[in-house]
């Protein structure tokens, strides 16, 4: 059991936006289970907070813009990248202004201050999500395919058909490599694509201090005079290939700083996953969608996650004897023929459900559906189970409904079906007072659901 972390400390942080070239002060503090990741516009009225979450996606030109037009935090892949890698689960940054600072275009800063700053180990739970079966995104002429596994790893495949950045691919294996092989690669951009940037309002804050600056041929005099212009800084070109005075961390730097990229975005899911990455030419835009497709994956897993698994090999807890024994109903209104798992706090039935139902013949004739309110009793019944484990004398007892709320029919039920009910207490039995939530399943499918709330009444 792998639980969530968080800082043990503040950590603070300056730097320049690579985009809007704005100074811009952070401060990472400590956050409690269940938080998530949230960043907090100290500068902007209202202090608005912005979680995290693929859902809260704005922009993903050239980067990660997250919020909306009234608020946004932008360039949150690098941060977010080193949280995901270091295991941190709950953080609230605070931030006063529109984009976190690009510090030397790595995610080595941002590391370096949450292992400065400790990480604190927390008592809930960490969630994962696993899949049961390879996903596949395509945009363009990019692609991400993720295949089951039962740990993260990571390849990115790059291609710019470009003669001085070849094609690279860069993997991660194991996130305790992270810190040394990706977190330092930095980001990077070729000369010819500044002056598109600048007008389009980006690269504002961008320097040879932040970014690798690839060359594919020496432009004229001309064009460095407007760079210049446009960065107010000299740009000093006489080759092609890395910008004068710049030199590689890794042969793969390009394709190490997408896969940095990639889990960044990936932390959008809000959860950690399970899987083998395999990215080709990987972006913040498919980086987006494939969070979208996971956070779907999660929601369903979420769902299911309460399913009771029906192993039909297994002797049951209960038979249909041992039931009788507990419970006053008999044919042709016992709707319980196992009970397969059992606590304090929860019950789970089978009932088999065939064409030999006394229902049958005058309920949809030549069509059988089960009756939803045999459902909800079939409910009933399986949480007096669970009611009647806390009795000592289960026959001088009756267990009586006196509300049941949200019943929902989700699908039909027919002769043929296994129906699984799961019973749940929802709060403590007081004064012979019981208050459920069941939900009935055939398979995977959740077929009913319903509160019930019933009262432990003794036989006069």
């Amino acid at each position: 059991m792998i639980k969530q972390q968080t800082l043990k400390s503040v950590a603070s942080l300056k730097g320049v936006g690579l985009h809007s070239g704005a100074t811009v002060n952070v401060v990472i503090s400590p956050a409690h289970e269940g938080h998530g990741i949230q960043f907090r516009r100290v500068d902007l009225e209202g202090i608005p907070l912005i979680k995290a979450d693929v859902s809260n996606v704005y922009r993903t030109q050239r980067h990660t813009v997250l919020g909306s037009e009234d608020a946004s935090i932008a360039t949150v892949e690098h941060i977010l990248s080193a949280f995901y890698a270091l295991g941190i689960d709950n953080a609230l940054v605070e931030v006063d202004g529109e984009e976190l600072p690009i510090m030397d275009g790595s995610a080595a800063h941002y590391v370096a201050a949450i292992v400065n700053a400790g990480i604190d180990i927390q008592d809930k739970e960490r969630e994962y999500l696993e899949l049961n079966s390879p996903l596949v995104i395509r945009e363009g002429d990019s692609e991400i395919m993720i295949i089951p596994s039962d740990k993260l790893e990571i390849t990115v495949m790059v291609d710019f058909d470009s003669k001085v950045l070849g094609s690279q691919f860069a993997d991660l294996k194991s996130l305790e490599d992270y810190e040394k092989e990706i977190a330092p690669s930095r980001t990077f951009v070729f000369l010819h694509e500044l002056e598109a940037l600048s007008n389009a309002g980006l690269a504002k804050g961008g320097s040879p201090e932040s970014a690798l600056v690839f060359i594919e041929n020496v432009p004229s005099a001309e064009q460095l005079a407007l760079l210049k212009t446009h960065f107010n800084y000299n740009i000093d070109v006489n080759h092609a290939g890395l910008l004068n005075g710049q030199n590689l961390r890794f042969a793969n730097e390009a394709a190490r700083h997408k896969l940095l990229d990639l889990l960044g975005d990936l932390a959008l899911v809000g959860v950690s996953l399970r899987a083998k990455i395999i990215a080709r030419k990987p972006g913040h835009s498919i980086n987006a969608k494939m969070a979208e497709e996971l956070r779907q994956k999660m929601v369903q897993q979420r769902r299911n996650k309460d399913i009771p698994i029906y192993d039909p090999n297994k002797a049951p807890i209960y038979d249909i004897n041992h039931i009788c024994q507990k419970l006053h109903h008999r044919f042709p209104f016992l709707l319980v023929d196992k009970i397969i798992d059992l606590s304090d706090k929860h019950v789970v039935s089978v009932k088999n459900v065939t064409m030999n139902e006394p229902y049958f013949p005058g309920h949809f004739p030549g069509n059988p559906v089960m009756p939803g309110v045999l459902q909800i009793e079939a409910m009933a019944q399986t949480g007096g189970i669970l009611v009647m484990e806390n009795v000592e004398d289960p026959h001088a007892y009756d267990t009586y409904f006196l509300k049941i709320d949200g019943a929902r029919f989700r699908s039909k039920v027919i002769p043929g079906d296994t129906i699984i009910f799961r019973l749940d207490l929802t709060s403590p039995i007081r004064r012979g007072l019981v208050e459920m939530k069941g939900r009935a399943y055939v398979g995977n499918t959740l077929v009913a659901e319903a509160d019930l709330l019933a009262q432990i009444i003794k036989r006069r």
